[in-house]
């Protein structure tokens, strides 16, 4: 199966696994793809366990923030069948794409997951202009994530520098992401 909604290099998208959504980067390159799932995640673990995982294409800078520091409550899941496989996207979706995950190897801190196409499917087609704060608002959520397990001085500076951007270059719902994101990392130690 063709995978027409991903593009060369790495898809920001919302993935769930079963009843879990979490940022994930899809790495799609010559034509297949895999992403790289932490140990000790609800991500890592429902692979392990079910073998699929499903990416959700949405366009709202406050569900990647909450979804990188919270769970979500069951109404955000919808039960889908791909294949044959019963999976679950995100309510909001404006399209996802239901994959097989095969754990090709393991390191001391992540699985490395081979992603099968299992189903794709569009269910509203929106334009979206390139916005540099919804695309700080992913970059601030990968460096707070990383912010609040190590503390390093340098993700708090990454963290600063795409707030100002947001700022600037943000709307409404990126400046509540924005707020919603430094209340999760607390104070900044640079």
């Amino acid at each position: 199966m063709a995978v027409g909604l991903l593009k060369e290099g790495i898809n920001e998208v919302i993935a769930t696994t079963d009843g879990n959504a979490a940022p994930m980067g899809i790495i799609f390159r010559d034509g297949a793809s895999r992403l790289i799932a932490f140990k000790g995640s609800h991500t890592a673990e429902n692979i392990m366990k079910h073998g699929w995982i499903v990416a959700n294409f949405i366009y709202d800078p406050l569900l990647y923030v909450k979804t990188a520091f919270e769970d979500l409550g069951s109404e955000w899941f919808l039960e889908k069948n791909a294949g044959g496989t019963r999976v679950c996207s995100l309510a909001g979706a404006e399209a996802w794409i239901a994959f097989e995950a095969k754990i090709e190897r393991e390191t001391s801190e992540a699985l490395i997951v081979d992603l099968n196409p299992l189903h794709e499917q569009v269910d509203a087609l929106a334009l979206h202009p390139v916005n540099r704060g919804f695309n700080s608002i992913i970059e601030a959520t990968v460096h707070a994530t990383r912010y609040v397990r190590t503390h390093d001085p340098v993700m708090a500076d990454l963290i600063l520098h795409h707030s100002a951007l947001v700022r600037k270059c943000g709307g409404k719902r990126e400046q509540e992401a924005l707020e919603l994101l430094l209340s999760y990392a607390g104070p900044l130690k640079k």
